[in-house]
């Protein structure tokens, strides 16, 4: 069995994608990572923000959060899917490592 850590993906859409289009995005990518084997996936409409910086010529974005569990693989393939989208400007993915703390109880 794979080990699986904890991911954040953030990817930003161009302003003008359709609530449609944004919703067919997240299902198709949340199916996608499922049945590549991820876990516990989260998806969060984080809406349109201001860009610190111009990127494609756009100055606003449509955030969407995603946080699930898979193996270091699936990052790869979801980024390339996301390189070749043409609705996505930007995207993102850091891990998450969890930090135990273990409590001793006297």
């Amino acid at each position: 069995m794979n080990y699986l850590n904890n991911y954040e993906t953030i990817y930003v859409l161009k302003p003008d994608v359709t609530d449609n289009i944004n919703l067919s995005l997240v299902n198709y990518y949340k199916s996608m990572l499922k049945e590549k084997g991820a876990k516990n996936i989260v998806v969060q409409h984080r809406g349109r923000r201001h860009l610190s910086y111009n990127i494609s010529h756009y100055y606003d974005g449509i955030y969407v959060q995603m946080n699930y569990q898979a193996s270091g693989q699936l990052i790869e393939f979801l980024e390339r899917s996301m390189r070749f989208n043409d609705n996505i400007i930007r995207y993102f993915t850091i891990r998450q490592d969890l930090i135990v703390h273990s409590i001793n109880i006297y």
